[in-house]
């Protein structure tokens, strides 16, 4: 389970620069990240994948090779070595944050050599429909990893660990997936296609024991290597729900100690992850798709899209404590394969929805703090320029609030198509309470109860200078501009965390003179 008012980000986007230098910067990042209130990082995958230095790291090659072994080409991935990562995890921890290793189990790409194997082909939009004989193919199945040389695993990959692959040497003309001898698909997947356990690649066979085995194996090995706080899954839709149950359980009770763990079940069906969660009892949080199409819709329609619905059909409103809530992420992003984007204008009052309520983990994304300028090709086959705009300065508004105001009950005022609130009260370690109202339509009023009557209040985004004065029953109308959020706190207890934190600074200023003068004198 998340911390209270814990606060993830995915510190990667699909076009991090591959230039070796993301763990470097983690490490020095770290202290930072954690001041702002940053209390965990997602971090990409860390292992060789079949594009050596240049690979994202979601098509695997060998996931014991950390940026150690000479290996596709680069001894580094794309992030750096192994050393620099284990070097920024540990900064990072220091500074009090935790880590999520991205894990990806669903398939292997970049084999060593070909083997000669049966198989059947399938339609690739209809995975119960054949579109041709038992068959002989040749395909690239056989993972030897020469750089690594057995190093930490001896195991060599052949065909008879996966259950489907995607090319035929022999027939390279014919687009199917082949399922091969003797296999079946997994059971426990999402029935998009008829049966969606094949992605990509060289499809992991889980109920293959060698499989499982050494996936559990390399478990073990990541924990001690690593320390590690828990794990993000990938495409978990791909594989037998009970697989990464089982998985978990047998790291949890190797490390003895609790792992977090969410998946990436990227459905906009919020039946199908509520189906993951039982499959899976409950181990397992899951990132809100449905409630990142929500946003992208709404970010769409513009005024024309009802605010009151924002949280219907999503997790975070019907499985509060398992939703992992989120913007956006690498595969939304432009120019990538899942595309939907939430519009800029959006994003603040999608941030604040998700980073000032008390439901769900929030998730930031990379580009949305610190942006992002790149170059791909679109699916037109035309190269595009993008340009991601931060939003570092509210974002750091909303941690901010997070971290001081957003406790205690809450009171929401969602009765008004364009413009809805809602108020925490606070609790005696944090008094004061917070009232937050956003708009996507005109300037926006609403009367919400902050429980502290009498009192002044500001809007900490400073969108709006005039202050607010609630009334002897602790009620006022809280305003934001058109288009816009508004983030009202207690202007006396914001002032008086304000000189304590002053105070604070003085107080290491004075220190820090006090040791250089005893060092020179």
């Amino acid at each position: 389970m998340s911390e209270l008012n814990g606060v993830m980000m995915q510190y990667f986007h699909w076009y991090s620069p591959a230039d070796g230098n993301l763990w470097n910067q983690l490490a020095e990042s770290a202290k930072d990240l954690a001041k702002i209130g940053i209390t965990s990082l997602w971090l990409p995958p860390a292992y060789k994948g079949t594009d050596g230095a240049e690979e994202v790291g979601y098509s695997v090659y060998d996931l014991f090779d950390l940026g150690e072994f000479d290996q596709k080409g680069s001894v580094p991935t794309k992030y750096g070595t192994k050393d620099e990562y284990l070097r920024a995890i540990k900064a990072a921890q220091d500074a009090g944050i935790r880590i999520y290793a991205d894990v990806v189990f669903n398939h292997k790409l970049g084999a060593d050599a070909e083997e000669e194997v049966e198989a059947t082909p399938f339609h690739p939009e209809d995975r119960n429909a054949p579109v041709g004989e038992y068959q002989k193919i040749k395909a690239w199945t056989h993972f030897t990893f020469p750089g690594r040389d057995k190093k930490y695993s001896s195991l060599e990959w052949h065909w008879w660990h996966f259950d489907a692959i995607d090319y035929n040497i022999y027939n390279t003309e014919t687009h199917a997936v082949y399922l091969l001898k003797g296999k079946e698909f997994d059971q426990g997947v999402d029935l998009e296609k008829g049966n969606f356990d094949y992605l990509m690649g060289c499809d992991l066979d889980m109920d293959n024991p060698e499989v499982t085995g050494e996936l559990k194996y390399w478990g073990e090995w990541y924990i001690d290597t690593t320390n590690v706080d828990g794990f993000r899954f990938d495409a978990v839709k791909h594989v037998s729900a009970k697989f990464f149950q089982e998985w978990l359980e047998h790291v949890r009770h190797y490390a003895q100690r609790d792992l977090f763990a969410v998946g990436e079940y990227w459905s906009y069906e919020v039946e199908a992850l509520h189906y993951f969660i039982e499959a899976t009892e409950g181990k397992v949080s899951l990132f809100d798709a449905p409630l990142h199409y929500n946003f992208h819709a709404a970010s769409k329609a513009g005024n024309s899209y009802d605010l009151r619905t924002i949280f219907d059909n999503t997790l975070v409103q019907q499985q509060p404590a398992l939703a992992v809530t989120l913007v956006d992420n690498h595969d939304s992003q432009p120019l990538q394969s899942l595309e939907s984007v939430v519009e800029p204008w959006f994003k603040p009052l999608a941030y604040a929805l998700i980073l000032l309520r008390r439901e769900g983990y929030p998730c930031i994304f990379y580009p949305d703090y610190y942006g992002a300028n790149y170059k791909d090709k679109a699916n037109d086959g035309n190269e595009y320029e993008i340009w991601l705009d931060q939003h570092q300065f509210m974002v750091d508004k909303f941690l901010l609030a997070r971290q001081t105001y957003s406790y205690g009950n809450q009171y929401d005022y969602f009765d008004h198509p364009n413009t809805i609130g809602w108020t925490r009260l606070g609790n005696e370690e944090h008094p004061g309470g917070m009232a937050v109202v956003l708009s996507n339509g005109g300037d926006g009023t609403k009367f919400m109860e902050v429980g502290q009557p009498n009192r002044t209040y500001i809007d900490i985004t400073e969108h709006i200078q005039e202050p607010i004065t609630t009334n002897e029953d602790g009620w006022a109308d809280f305003r934001c501009n058109a288009g816009s959020v508004s983030v009202w706190v207690s202007a006396a207890v914001r002032t008086v965390l304000t000189a304590k934190s002053k105070k604070q600074d003085m107080f290491l200023l004075f220190a820090f003179i006090f040791l250089i003068t005893k060092i020179y004198l």
